[in-house]
């Protein structure tokens, strides 16, 4: 079933505003890199990655296919919101920018990270409540629908599954600097949690198709989102349980060094 659109103009517009932020940020992080000594070739390379990954789901073919069809829209969601956030988390780009920044800035940034709504935010329990739930609210209420006729919707809820799948991702995976982390044993709880949250929804999307979606489309789309997705949680798992085993890793002894001095 396809929705129909009183102003396919408004869907450029929706597109180069969404495109501008990814693209604008590409540019700033290439360029902090190139300033820095030491800075890893595969960090850059990564956040490129999910710079065209986000791109590609916001801008061109694929997004403008997702209007109309289900399919497209899932694959979109896949990328901007699972894949996307999760090679740009590993590209560590607040460490780059403490890197980047004068001393004062720096600590000025390291105060906002510590305050308070910054460390709600980046909870575990918040950050999947805002991610899996965001997506919940999506796709079993009208919506979904309302997403294809409201441009500001439209940007709305594409920046929100972006920065909900981001923040999801740095509050399990330990690369940039955050304040106050939950143990590894509580993260990898709620990660669980997360994981079967995500993985209902898409059987849920698979028998109950969204406002507005055809009974075929919704089935290729729940398969997608609950296989797609499987693939991106198991790379998310895999570097979690990583950094538990190298963090629960007995440190190397100092006093043979020391007898030997």
């Amino acid at each position: 079933m396809h929705h129909h659109h009183a102003n396919p103009d408004l869907y450029l517009a929706g597109q180069i505003l969404l495109a501008l932020p990814f693209f604008a940020s590409l540019v700033l992080y290439v360029l902090a890199a190139s300033k820095q000594k030491n800075w890893p070739g595969y960090r850059i390379w990564l956040w490129a990655a999910g710079s065209a990954a986000s791109l590609f789901s916001v801008a061109g073919p694929l997004a403008e296919r997702a209007l109309s069809d289900f399919t497209a829209h899932m694959i979109s969601h896949l990328l901007l919101g699972m894949l996307a956030p999760v090679l740009m988390a590993i590209a560590a780009p607040l460490t780059l920018v403490f890197r980047s920044v004068p001393v004062q800035t720096g600590r000025k940034l390291s105060a906002i990270l510590r305050s308070a709504p910054i460390r709600w935010l980046g909870n575990p329990i918040t950050a999947s409540l805002l991610n899996i739930g965001g997506l919940w609210i999506l796709y079993t209420t009208d919506l979904y629908g309302w997403m294809h006729q409201l441009l500001w919707l439209h940007i709305l809820i594409h920046l929100h599954i972006f920065l909900a799948g981001y923040l999801f991702t740095i509050s399990f995976i330990t690369i940039d600097p955050l304040a106050h982390r939950s143990s590894y044993t509580f993260r990898s709880i709620v990660l669980v949690l997360a994981f079967a949250g995500h993985g209902i929804l898409s059987k849920y999307v698979y028998a109950h198709p969204p406002s507005g979606v055809g009974k075929d489309q919704a089935e290729i789309g729940g398969m997608l989102m609950y296989y797609g997705g499987d693939a991106i949680d198991i790379f998310i798992a895999v570097i979690f349980c990583f950094q538990w085993y190298k963090a629960a890793r007995p440190r190397p002894t100092l006093h043979k060094e020391a007898n030997t001095l």
